[in-house]
């Protein structure tokens, strides 16, 4: 599979089934993730991978009832960063944009494993910190829900949650999004 088709490929599943984790998966997600971008080479991007049957249970706590889905996940992998970890140029703040570069190879590696690396935002980060020992100045910026997908609909899924499922949400068209030379005029 070349990037393109990982990027084609790349869905927001939520019926999951279970997938085996092992320390070696982890090792060629972080390893992936490790080779962005990043500025000065600072690699701002700090993962918890979460796998331990015990450690995932105490995890669905961080969820609300839209996201219960999650709680069939194999994984979950806490994404983090600090503004000190990464560049401050005049107003520019890059840690965010650079963690975020690392966390769509993760995603897309996982893809191209045949998995399912699903980064939500709807979870509880003040619950993660204290379940997953984060210190108070590091920003707990996304969770990335892992599993392989199941053909079977999760039964807990909202209506919405079921059409997005069987057919990718559509995307803008490129006029609403890409701009040729400079931003339009409103």
């Amino acid at each position: 599979m070349d990037v393109k088709e990982a990027i084609q490929r790349r869905r927001a599943y939520r019926s999951l089934d279970p997938v085996e984790i092992t320390v070696d998966l982890i090792q060629d997600l972080a390893g992936c993730a490790q080779l962005s971008a990043s500025c000065n080479n600072n690699q701002s991007w700090r993962f918890v991978f979460v796998y331990e049957h015990g450690m995932l249970t105490k995890m669905h706590e961080v969820f609300p009832k839209g996201n219960a889905w999650a709680k069939s996940a194999s994984m979950y992998v806490a994404v983090l960063s600090k503004k000190d970890y990464d560049c401050v140029i005049d107003e520019r703040v890059y840690h965010q944009f650079d963690t975020g570069m690392a966390t769509a190879f993760l995603i897309l590696r996982a893809t191209e494993l045949g998995l399912v690396a699903h980064p939500i935002a709807g979870y509880n980060p003040q619950k993660t910190r204290e379940l997953l020992s984060i210190p108070d100045d590091i920003e707990v910026i996304t969770l990335v829900i892992v599993g392989k997908h199941s053909h079977t609909l999760n039964p807990i899924l909202s209506e919405k949650q079921i059409t997005a499922e069987k057919q990718r949400p559509e995307r803008f068209t490129f006029e609403k999004f890409v701009y040729l030379n400079r931003y339009p005029s409103e």
